[in-house]
């Protein structure tokens, strides 16, 4: 008895095998991934650095003399000047009225013995001509006319200290506050003004590339404020020094900031270019695989995804350039790869 149940056991079980053997081998799992037409396109290969933003041109104006505040208007907008407008070379920010002291100036008597030395020099000339009047005498009137215009000179000068004159054009950024009217001491901050349409960044960078940072190099720059933006600026100035303590050298960018969208202060990220192509194939640089063979990528064809072999160039922080392994038109996989061998069956799903 247990010989025959044993044996239709084996019977059974030979059976099974034999249907199994005779279904269809069509059980391969689609895997989904996502694919890129590959198409020629630039890349750049960049170093990348931070750095904080500050205006070329800069200037503190202060009170030279004790003397009565009043605040001017500006002239483009009709109402006082405050923080944030902009201002032109030339433009009168603030007066300071003190009567004693435009008094003791003395510009208008000043200009009055000018006119009367001048006439007394003229006369002196025309008399020595005619033998009138002796060399001496004539250069006596030479240095009294002298003495008078550095006597008028002067005087203006003294008079501009009344002013509060924009030397640059720019735009204030500190204007502290004052009531009209008050007396105010000399030596005070009266307005601050930056002209920041061209800027600058120090940088510093790291000793190993002394040899590919240049002067003349493109470098983009971006802030976090401004995230659809980049602004060009340009390598200046590098130091030809290492500092022993950090391995750094210094570099200096200029920013072309003709649009005012990067503000003095600002923390920046420069990339800077080292190398460009215009036309290459370029993949996302997290989908190449490292492998022992080499580096590779998954393309599909037919619905079949196949292991390929690259060799890469200008690579930076998102891209890397293709130098051979893939053709134009072919679709890499950008999506789903990390489950993938090789001729595994694929399905498309963007």
């Amino acid at each position: 008895m247990k010989k025959t149940i044993i044996l239709f056991a084996a019977a059974f079980a030979l059976l099974s095998a034999c249907r199994n053997q005779d279904q269809p081998l069509n059980a391969d799992v689609e895997i989904p991934v996502s694919v890129e037409d590959l198409k020629l396109k630039p890349i750049e290969e960049f170093i990348n650095t931070t750095g904080t933003a500050f205006p070329k041109g800069e200037i503190e104006l202060k009170s030279k003399i004790a003397a009565s505040y009043f605040l001017g208007e500006n002239p483009r907008t009709g109402r006082p000047w405050q923080l944030g407008d902009r201002v032109n070379s030339g433009d009168l920010i603030i007066s300071l009225e003190d009567e004693e002291y435009f008094n003791s100036v003395k510009l208008e008597t000043n200009q009055l013995n000018l006119e009367l030395m001048e006439s007394e020099l003229r006369k002196q000339e025309s008399l020595y001509e005619k033998g009138g009047v002796t060399l001496k005498e004539l250069k006596t009137a030479g240095i009294n006319y002298e003495n008078a215009k550095t006597a008028v000179a002067t005087s203006k000068l003294q008079l501009e200290k009344m002013k509060i004159v924009a030397p640059i054009s720019g735009v204030i950024v500190d204007l502290p506050y004052h009531t009209r009217g008050t007396q105010v001491e000399a030596g005070l901050t009266m307005v601050k003004i930056m002209d920041y349409k061209t800027m600058y960044m120090d940088v510093q960078l790291p000793e190993k590339y002394i040899a590919v940072i240049k002067p003349g190099l493109q470098v983009k720059l971006t802030n976090y404020t401004l995230p659809g933006d980049t602004i060009i600026g340009t390598m200046t100035q590098l130091s030809p020094a290492i500092d022993a303590s950090s391995r750094t050298f210094k570099g200096t960018v200029s920013i072309d900031n003709h649009d005012l969208l990067l503000r003095p202060g600002m923390f920046v990220k420069a990339d800077i270019v080292t190398s460009r192509k215009d036309s290459s194939i370029v993949i996302p640089k997290n989908i190449i695989l490292s492998r022992q063979k080499g580096k590779t990528v998954f393309v599909v064809d037919r619905g079949v995804a196949e292991e390929r072999i690259i060799e890469t160039g200008l690579e930076n922080i998102s891209e890397t350039e293709v130098i051979r392994g893939l053709s134009r038109n072919e679709r890499v996989v950008t999506g789903g790869f990390e489950t993938l061998s090789n001729r595994s069956k694929v399905k498309i799903i963007k």
